[in-house]
């Protein structure tokens, strides 16, 4: 059974329903640790040998957060930057995230047709998607489908629960 981290960031989680049912969704399940980053880093300073350790012992990286101006929350780009360091995450000598898998699981506030080449943001999520995708790749890790869920400011408490089931279907899976 693959063990999955799930590396959650979300600055202003009292203000998400949908990330809070996500969470909620996936943290009783055995052999998934829940690692909310804004929980453990308030002050920004991440422990890297921590950190790294934490991605040691598990075959599945998730990293869950709003999509925010293209990209991630800040403490997640920052924990990415620290983390992820040359001769332990990528590099000759960096090969300990060889073979694991990443799954971004993302929130967006605007519609699925926002993110066409027609549509508002003018590219497709997956073309958004490439620093993470790339990222994965440089560090010898398998870059799954993302897991999106669009204009989630929109969904009824049903709605949230049901796409909270399906999140929590995803993870099942990867386990």
């Amino acid at each position: 059974m693959n063990r999955v981290l799930i590396l959650f960031a979300h600055p202003a989680l009292h203000r998400s329903r949908m990330n809070a049912a996500m969470m909620g969704a996936v943290q009783d399940l055995s052999g998934v640790t829940f690692h909310d980053l804004y929980e453990e880093y308030p002050d920004y300073h991440i422990e890297v040998d921590a950190e790294q350790k934490l991605l040691l012992e598990h075959e599945v990286i998730v990293w869950q957060h709003p999509f925010y101006w293209y990209s991630a929350p800040a403490l997640m780009k920052e924990w990415q930057d620290v983390v992820l360091e040359h001769g332990f995450a990528y590099g000759d000598e960096g090969k300990a995230l060889h073979g694991k898998k990443l799954l971004s699981a993302l929130t967006t506030g605007g519609p699925e047709e926002a993110y066409q080449h027609d549509g508002q943001n003018r590219f497709t999520m997956r073309e958004l998607l490439a620093p993470f995708d790339q990222t994965s790749h440089l560090c010898g890790m398998t870059y799954l489908e993302p897991f999106i869920l669009h204009a989630v400011n929109r969904y009824t408490q049903p709605e949230i629960e049901a796409a909270a089931q399906r999140y929590r279907e995803r993870i099942l899976a990867l386990m």
